[in-house]
């Protein structure tokens, strides 16, 4: 039975007056490929925001919950300005420039030279400039000295601009000998008539110019005359010889014959050979062989006085010839009797030696310290010269 045919329908009001009447609508019906689109984006629909999240973070490198940006911009420190930035670079190049410069200060401490150096024995100024980094010109200029000066061992230079200095004491030079004082040989003069001219001792004017007793003067030659030397005889300076040199004669009296011994003989011989092959007089060769004798008695040294050899005694420093020249008795002879071709000055070349006593003749060309010495061999070459022919 219905409602109304019981009684119990509801009263009838506003509220429900139309209710039944409202038209239905139905839905409208899609194809099935739509409504299948449609249903496919409410599955993906709340999976794609967290798959683009997955992918920001593992892109960003960030581990464990992501944080909303608004939470993550809070955390992190705020960024210097550029301007405080500038600062700080500019605060470290000035603290590097300071440590720097520190430590070129204290290079240079350690590298400086000394206030003052002492000179060593082989110390020379530029050595001792290169070795403390200064130049030849500012070490000399220090010490008040010129490019000409020189150092001595035990001298202390001054190598800092800082602190005294005591002055460089220099050595004066010795004072020059006073020209009265030069003898200028003349030709054909002796030590023995030099001393005698200026009332002196030979032996003085030995030791004063380094002369010995067989030493050789000749014309031009300067010869010092020690002022204040006594006129007294003194003991003549000798040099020492390898082995005894030839007693010498004595200057007065003739030896007379005087035998030959086989060395003796064979350097006369020679003599002699030289003499005739040269032209040379009877008279040129006694005077050879007497100052043969009186020099070497008729030897051929390789020694003597100084640097005299052969059996003249000729020296090579004095421009008479080598030492192999000199100890060959041929070419020593040929040099004693000198004159044309000749490179030395010898007996042929004295004008006038033919009217000259022999020892005057002979010290001619030897310039000896004792030209009377010759004078007692004069009978002995006579006699050697005619043995020998």
């Amino acid at each position: 039975m219905s409602a109304a045919a019981t009684g119990s329908l509801p009263p009838l009001d506003a509220s429900n007056a139309l209710r039944g009447l409202s038209p239905r609508i139905e839905p409208e019906r899609r194809p099935r490929r739509e409504r299948r689109h449609r249903d496919e984006r409410r599955r993906v629909s709340p999976i794609l925001p967290l798959f683009l999240a997955g992918t920001m973070a593992i892109t960003a490198n960030i581990t464990g919950v992501v944080a909303p940006a608004e939470a993550r911009t809070k955390s992190l420190k705020p960024k210097p300005a550029v301007t405080d930035r500038g600062k700080t670079v500019r605060d470290a190049f000035v603290e590097a420039r300071r440590a720097a410069t520190a430590a070129a200060a204290a290079l240079r401490a350690t590298l400086a030279p000394p206030t003052f150096y002492t000179v060593g024995d082989q110390d020379s100024i530029p050595d001792i400039a290169a070795k403390y980094g200064l130049s030849t010109a500012s070490l000399l200029a220090l010490n008040g000295l010129s490019w000409s000066s020189a150092v001595h061992a035990g001298q202390i230079l001054k190598l800092t601009a800082s602190g005294p200095i005591s002055p460089v004491v220099v050595p004066p030079d010795p004072p020059p000998v006073p020209q009265e004082q030069r003898h200028s040989v003349l030709a054909g003069e002796s030590l023995s008539s030099i001393a005698a001219q200026y009332g002196v001792d030979v032996a003085w004017i030995l030791s004063s110019n380094g002369f010995s007793p067989s030493s050789i003067i000749y014309p031009g030659q300067l010869v010092t005359i020690p002022s204040g030397a006594p006129a007294a005889p003194a003991p003549p300076i000798a040099d020492p010889a390898p082995e005894a040199a030839p007693a010498p004669a004595p200057a007065t009296g003739d030896l007379g014959a005087v035998p030959l011994t086989d060395e003796m003989r064979g350097n006369a011989a020679i003599i002699v050979s030289v003499g005739r092959s040269m032209g040379v007089p009877d008279y040129g060769i006694v005077i050879a062989l007497a100052t043969a004798a009186q020099e070497s008695t008729l030897r051929n040294l390789d020694w003597g006085d100084r640097d005299s050899v052969g059996l003249f005694q000729q020296r090579p420093s004095q421009g008479w010839g080598t030492v192999e020249e000199l100890t060959n008795p041929w070419e020593s002879a040929r040099r004693f009797y000198g004159g044309p071709g000749v490179p030395t000055r010898g007996l042929l070349d004295i004008a006038g030696w033919q009217d000259l006593p022999l020892t005057v003749a002979a010290q001619s060309v030897q310039i000896s310290a004792f030209p009377d010495a010759y004078a007692k061999w004069e009978s002995a070459a006579w006699a050697w010269l005619a043995e020998l022919g």
